[in-house]
């Protein structure tokens, strides 16, 4: 119960209210539509994975998953098939690799290309299901390059959405097989953008810290501040 309470202090409270506010409105930014795609890149797609990095996975996780909720409503959208449900999923997904480093991280994509593989239209395009080893391969060098981290969380994402799209839609076999030039060029633009927005709220927080504008014990990363900003961590 301590473990539980420690997650809902005033303080993240209140930053999950700032992330959640901030990722709605990042979710009306469109950058641009992608090619061959209806797929948009917005600024959401590069905001909402960082927001555990800070806060804290779980109350990150709650902002991405109300983010999501609001921009539903606000849209007059309503929950009432499953595949309004289904993209709610994979970006929690992505708050939760990006945050910290687990056994989850692995787990998952390994589950997504077991459950697509076996699915019987799965089993003819298994090697669109070899996008969700990246996070695998991600696993032991996110630490040291946020690169790594970036595309190990945003393929998460996608081996989510991907292994629970093929079972409750079925789509046929050339559907997957065209998407595979699109999912590697759209994937690599939200990596980079995770890897942006990351730094530069990172830069932020630490720059409002320095000032004593905020000092609520964000958890900054020094290595990934600009040089004006480095400084060595208090102990």
């Amino acid at each position: 119960m301590s473990n539980i309470k420690q997650y809902f202090t005033k303080r993240n409270i209140l930053f999950v209210v700032i992330f959640t506010v901030l990722g709605f409105i990042a979710l009306q930014i469109p950058i641009t539509q992608l090619e061959g795609s209806k797929a948009k890149f917005m600024v959401y797609d590069a905001f909402a994975p960082v927001a555990g990095a800070f806060i804290g996975s779980l109350p990150g996780v709650i902002a991405v998953f109300l983010m999501q909720f609001i921009n539903f409503l606000f849209h007059g959208a309503m929950i009432e098939d499953v595949g309004t449900i289904i993209r709610f999923l994979p970006m929690l997904f992505a708050v939760l690799y990006f945050t910290r480093k687990g056994k989850l991280n692995l787990i998952i994509p390994m589950l997504a290309i077991i459950a697509f593989v076996v699915h019987p239209i799965g089993r003819t395009v298994w090697y669109f299901a070899l996008f969700w080893t990246i996070p695998i391969v991600a696993y032991f060098f996110r630490d040291r390059f946020l690169l790594a981290r970036a595309l190990g969380a945003t393929f998460s994402a996608h081996a989510v959405g991907g292994a629970l799209w093929i079972w409750f839609f079925a789509l046929p076999a050339p559907v997957w097989i065209s998407l595979i030039p699109i999912v590697a060029l759209e994937r690599t633009l939200f990596a980079i953008g995770i890897c942006v927005s990351f730094v530069l709220v990172n830069n932020l927080l630490s720059f409002l810290e320095k000032k004593h504008i905020l000092n609520l014990g964000f958890m900054i990363e020094h290595k990934y501040l600009f040089g004006a900003l480095r400084h060595e961590p208090k102990i």
